[in-house]
């Protein structure tokens, strides 16, 4: 024992661990007691060190293994996880192996989830042996450079014995905990229901019989018409609330009966039966409540859902739910572009900008071939994108676009004039062409105005939201300089 309490004699060089950027411990996935705790077991540097050294790890487990991510609450929730063992980790270097078990409840929330979502025990362990890799090396690293020459070649060979001899015991105690996990899930009846449910997504030759069985176990009439909604939050809501908000939307929009799936932490898919276009359900009005009301109430719950358009049977429920998922991506990229968010999507009113968008790669060499310098990322050039695109859709008129942007009319003339002479030619010359691409960019933003970029490893800074941007969202965090892993 030490001054320190329970610190290990020769392991002073933890307490000179410190982060690379400015990491504030409020940016921790673990709870205040528990950041707490081991700010008073090893300090406040090592654990914002831990916190960033995270971040990059959990980015590097789910660019080589994207099942384990699945949604953003998904993946603050293997953050929290994964968080807590690196933690856990530098308990165990400082005070020795019986400091700290191998798991707690946050890394066990995280297996939970993953056999709900139906991921495979060798992929968890896959993500288990990237996080230990770049922990590992990131400790090693450190150990190099701030120990003594002469004791780091034995410190060095301790620390990574010790750590192989953790992460061991750690993904024991995780295969243990999945299995008795899995065995509790598959005699469930809401695993049984969302094997159904992928089933029928995924087999497009099911019976009349096999969907006659399928919904009496789903209690759902697949053989009426049906509309798809995903909802998701960023934010791990409990499965309730997104459940709530799932089958509040689907009412409003004149379903009588629902079916809900969740399929991550923080994401669902869910159908609704939906009377025919013309048609009235017995027990009220179609579409009773307006796009707007639905997103006012999806805002309520912070949450936001993207819906396809209704269609018939098996082919409709599957067809509707493709759309819904293509609608919800369309969103997370305009999110990613820093467009304020749209909590209600429906698949007619984003169809055409999704199916442009389904190559992002060429869509971008699309807009830029076209646009020319008027795709460049600055705050003039965007004005003049945005006026000239609601101008060709205005049918040219001077008084709908200054209005619609509540500008001068005098000033669209500018804009206009002037994005012409940066195109270097009129808009009669590849009109359908032009309005498309200005489409793609007043949507999509940088997605498709800058070059996509090679992929990206750990240490490399991650893209910057365009500060320009007309309609920013304020709660994207900047990301801080990381530490090499």
């Amino acid at each position: 024992m030490t001054e320190t309490g329970g610190r290990r004699p020769g392991r002073d060089w933890i307490a000179r661990l410190g982060p690379r950027g400015a990491v504030e411990l409020d940016r921790a996935a673990s709870p205040r007691a528990v950041v707490e705790d081991a700010v008073a077991r090893v300090g406040a540097d090592p654990v914002r060190w831990a916190i960033e050294l995270n971040s990059v790890v959990v980015r590097r487990i789910v660019g080589e293994v994207p099942a384990l991510g699945g949604s953003p609450a998904a993946v603050e929730l293997l953050r929290r996880g994964n968080e807590a063992t690196t933690l856990r980790a530098l308990f165990t270097l400082v005070e020795g192996p019986a400091a700290a078990p191998p798991t707690d409840e946050a890394i066990l929330e995280g297996i939970h989830e993953f056999v709900h979502r139906a991921v495979p025990l060798e992929r968890v362990l896959h993500g288990v042996r990237i996080g230990h890799a770049a922990t590992t090396e990131a400790f090693l690293r450190a150990c190099a450079e701030l120990v003594d020459p002469e004791l780091a070649v034995d410190e060095v060979t301790a620390v990574s014995r010790e750590l192989f001899s953790y992460v061991d015991d750690l993904s024991d105690t995780m295969i243990r905990a999945y299995l008795v996990e899995h065995e509790v899930w598959s005699t469930s009846a809401a695993a049984a229901r969302a094997d159904i449910v992928r089933s029928l997504l995924s087999d497009a030759t099911a019976t009349a019989t096999d969907v006659g069985e399928a919904s009496r176990v789903l209690g759902y009439d697949l053989r009426r018409t049906h509309e798809a909604v995903v909802v998701w939050s960023d934010t791990p809501n409990g499965s309730s609330t997104l459940q709530a908000a799932a089958t509040e939307a689907l009412r409003a929009r004149g379903a009588t009966t629902t079916v809900v799936v969740p399929v991550a932490s923080g994401r669902l898919w869910a159908w609704g039966t939906v009377p025919r276009e013309g048609t009235v359900p017995s027990g009220g009005t179609p579409r009773s409540g307006s796009w707007e009301s639905i997103a006012e109430g999806l805002s309520r719950q912070r949450t936001q859902a993207a819906f396809g358009t209704p269609g018939g049977g098996v082919e409709g429920f599957r067809r509707s739910h493709r759309e819904a998922q293509r609608g919800e991506r369309i969103e997370r990229l305009r999110r990613e572009a820093g467009r304020v968010p749209r909590h209600a999507t429906a698949y007619a009113d984003v169809a055409a900008i999704a199916l442009l968008a389904t190559d992002l790669d060429a869509a971008g060499d699309f807009v830029r071939r076209e646009l020319g310098g008027l795709a460049t990322r600055t705050a003039s050039m965007e004005a003049l994108r945005t006026t000239l695109y609601h101008y060709i859709g205005a049918e040219r008129s001077l008084a709908d676009v200054a209005r619609r942007l509540h500008v001068a009319r005098g000033t669209v003339t500018y804009r206009v004039k002037r994005a012409q002479e940066v195109l270097g030619h009129g808009l009669d010359d590849r009109r359908f062409a032009l309005h498309t691409a200005l489409a793609l960019a007043e949507e999509l933003g940088d997605a498709v105005l800058q070059p996509n970029s090679p992929v990206r490893q750990p240490n490399s800074p991650m893209r910057q939201p365009n500060s320009s941007v007309r309609q920013t969202n304020k709660s994207v965090s900047q990301p801080n300089r990381r530490p090499e892993s």
